[in-house]
């Protein structure tokens, strides 16, 4: 079962309100396989957890760890879950905002689904209480996420976007990026913003270019600067229409209007950058 990237293609961030929270309005999108985790998990005679994939580590086995966390939440309201054999194959990076934990949850919760466990219905009533973006990545639909994350309402019939998604692996805490982004006055602020109808992806990324945002950028450029090297990185490709930073950061993405080209700046940015992790793939507008 894929766990797919989820990419925040605009992000805007209302003021800190009494609770210390932000609403928020982002239109998300996530990945296909190439930038995905995946979660299998068969009956067996006893349960057991396993790790694998490039982004695997022994801490990641711990009960916070969201594949986990869903089976107890499904143990807790008293649902019977069979022993299973679950394997989490890594390949989002952690803690790269790019909502690879939440993508795991979601795809444990399909997997529940698929063996009968759950209903779709129940399902999807367990993914709210897991935290912010398992609503979302129970479905992996593009959508609309707007008030502090839990109002979620799909959006049908994006084009899909050749991606160039890239995280220069170096950590970008959230909390300090938000910290960060309230002494510098909050910026823009939200406004109503209604998406029209894209017929091509070109016709899309030049719609995002003019009327969108990240607010968070900024913040988080300014405590990791190598997100600056990302985007210049990115706007020096041929084809690449739009370079942004996704959610906090550090991840960015480049969004082209071709395939070839997005592959042939792939191959580019990896002969120069080794270190970075840079996945090519189709963002899915369904």
């Amino acid at each position: 079962m894929l766990a797919p990237a989820k990419i925040n293609l605009f992000l805007h961030v209302g003021g800190v309100k009494e609770n210390g929270r932000h609403d928020l309005d982002s239109l998300v999108m996530f990945a296909g396989p190439e930038a995905s985790d995946r979660v299998e998990a068969r009956r067996a005679s006893e349960a057991s957890f396993t790790l694998d994939g490039p982004f695997s580590a022994p801490d990641l086995a711990s009960p916070e760890n969201l594949v986990l966390k869903t089976i107890a939440a499904c143990q807790a309201r008293g649902f019977k879950v069979p022993p299973l054999a679950i394997t989490l194959y890594k390949h989002i990076p952690v803690a790269a905002v790019l909502g690879g934990g939440s993508a795991d949850a979601g795809a444990m919760l399909r997997q529940l689904v698929r063996i009968g466990t759950l209903t779709e219905q129940v399902g999807w009533t367990l993914s709210t209480g897991l935290g912010g973006d398992v609503p979302a990545a129970y479905t992996s639909q593009a959508c609309r996420m707007q008030g502090e994350g839990e109002i979620i309402r799909r959006v049908a019939d994006l084009p899909d976007l050749p991606t160039l998604l890239i995280n220069p692996r170096l950590p970008c805490p959230t909390g300090p990026v938000f910290q960060a982004f309230d002494q510098t006055g909050t910026g823009p602020g939200l406004s109503s913003l209604d998406l029209p109808v894209f017929e091509t992806p070109p016709e899309m990324i030049a719609w995002l270019r003019t009327h969108t945002r990240n607010d968070l950028e900024s913040p988080a450029i300014g405590l990791v600067p190598q997100i600056r090297d990302v985007l210049d990185s990115l706007d020096t490709m041929t084809g690449c229409s739009l370079a942004r930073m996704s959610g906090s950061g550090a991840s960015c993405f480049g969004l082209f209007e071709t395939r070839r080209e997005m592959m042939s700046a792939a191959e580019t940015l990896k002969a120069r950058h080794p270190g970075w992790w840079i996945a090519p793939t189709l963002l899915k507008g369904g």
